[in-house]
């Protein structure tokens, strides 16, 4: 179906064909539904753009707006659609469970838990064999300290600076960006140590990273050891020396930073991290909220990336394509510290909830999603990689699979971030021509791409032409 208007930015790049044509828009007018989001949703829910997208319908990559526009879209809802909107065996299996049965509670037992409970754990290396469902990511963080802290009857937690872990009173402790902080009391008992961050950290050089693109930094380091990650170490082990009690409860960390921007450590730093924890009594917690399910391509899970088995994993966002759901995965040991008392979840592991994240991970497979992350994503950061080196102002590309971060600068040497309305211009302007991509970073610096895992190298062209051109045009406005 051939697009009948004339985008606001034109660019050579076209569009990848879909056969898909999506209902036609029948709700309220436009002017209306900013009128009721004025008066009757809280502000604190904020739009981007400076003209809000009203979206109207999704398919697998795509997403259509209000006025049947199609937008590629590489952020999957902030990294939630891991296998494609309305991918259809997961809407036909959500659709037959929800004529069969909703809702329950876990007062009774119903096949779902109990087949999800299996096939997710399966996934698992040993002992992390039992799970613990809830509904979102910040609930699955917070029940990961509250068991880290009954578990090991200590109570200290430690995260590293630019962390989101979420935005509950007990997370937002954990979580380490000024914007989600509120000037109340929380987060009692958390302590955050610095991220071993080897593009913007004081430390870093271009072998650091399991990445196929690393960083313009040059390295003094020789074969087999990394200064970078060494000197990050005794930054953690500072913070173990200074801040906290000789025990700990634990420690948490994403295997790669999703809100600050795909930000990448040092290869072996959380290995050691971990060690460190351990010999102090912690536990250790992978946020798998962003990274899990296959997105990093090489692994099922981020943790494997590093070599490591966590104690505690926490999951969410991709793990039901949009519907919300989230799980603890941990030890029978672990989890029997939470069985002393009761610990009740009253839409945690509901009947829907079950059948949609199974039908998720059944797409995986027979899509051979984490294989497409893999090779399209590598493909991806490469060809991010020639812009990078094309432009002054791209300073980082870097990431795994299809979880890809894109940090602009005003340049190389100094690597200090490009203003935020430049980046706003250049964000609006791939938003025109058809993409749309997230941010991220301290400043909102970094240009997230994190899209369903059904995307093709076709797509990435198009993604790729359209950046592009938003870059030239930059420049052009600049000049």
């Amino acid at each position: 179906r051939q697009q009948k208007w004339k985008r606001s930015v034109s660019t050579q790049a076209k569009m990848p064909p879909c056969d898909f044509v999506p209902e036609k828009y029948e709700s309220y007018p436009y002017e209306r539904m900013q009128k009721i989001r004025e008066q009757n949703i809280a502000p604190s829910l904020r739009t981007y753009y400076k003209k809000p997208l009203l979206l109207h319908q999704g398919h697998m990559q795509w997403l259509f707006d209000h006025e049947g526009r199609r937008y590629l879209d590489l952020f999957a809802g902030i990294v939630t659609v891991s296998v494609g909107h309305c991918h259809p065996k997961v809407t036909m299996a959500t659709q037959k469970q929800l004529a069969r049965l909703w809702h329950t509670t876990n007062i009774y037992m119903y096949p779902a838990i109990h087949e999800y409970a299996e096939k997710l754990t399966s996934l698992f290396p040993d002992p992390l064999k039992v799970v613990y469902l809830t509904n979102s990511g910040s609930e699955a963080n917070d029940l990961a300290m509250f068991m880290a802290r009954l578990h090991t009857r200590n109570f200290d937690i430690i995260s590293l600076r630019g962390g989101y872990h979420g935005g509950s009173p007990y997370t937002l402790g954990l979580t380490s960006l000024t914007p989600y902080k509120h000037g109340v009391a929380n987060g009692f008992g958390c302590t955050t140590t610095m991220l071993p961050d080897v593009f913007r950290g004081p430390w870093g050089g271009s072998h650091c990273r399991d990445s196929p693109v690393q960083t313009v930094r040059k390295c003094s380091c020789t074969e087999g050891a990394c200064l970078a990650k060494d000197q990050y170490i005794e930054q953690f082990k500072d913070t173990l020396n200074t801040s906290v009690p000789k025990t700990v409860a634990g420690f948490i960390a994403e295997p790669i930073q999703g809100v600050n921007g795909a930000v990448q450590y040092p290869r072996n730093f959380l290995k050691e991290a971990y060690q460190l924890i351990r010999e102090r009594g912690g536990l250790c917690i992978s946020d798998e909220v962003q990274t899990g399910f296959g997105r990093t391509g090489s692994h099922f899970w981020g943790f494997q990336t590093h070599g490591v088995v966590p104690d505690i994993v926490t999951l969410a966002k991709g793990i039901g394509n949009g519907f919300p759901m989230a799980a603890v995965v941990t030890t029978k040991e672990i989890a029997s510290s939470l069985a002393q008392n009761l610990h009740f979840n009253t839409f945690g592991g509901n009947p829907l909830a079950c059948v949609v994240g199974a039908a998720v991970l059944d797409a995986i497979e027979e899509d051979g999603l984490q294989k497409n992350s893999e090779d399209v994503g590598t493909y991806m950061l490469l060809e991010l990689a020639k812009l990078r080196d094309k432009f002054e102002i791209v300073g980082d590309v870097r990431g795994k699979g299809l979880m890809i971060g894109v940090e602009m600068v005003t340049d190389k040497d100094s690597r200090r971030p490009l203003p935020a309305e430049e980046i706003s211009q250049i964000w609006e302007d791939c938003k025109d021509m058809g993409v749309l991509i997230g941010r991220g970073g301290l400043y909102s610096q970094t240009f997230r791409i994190k899209p369903p895992m059904c995307i093709t190298k076709r797509d990435v062209d198009f993604a790729v032409e359209v950046f592009h051109t938003a870059l030239q045009r930059h420049m052009e406005r600049t000049a």
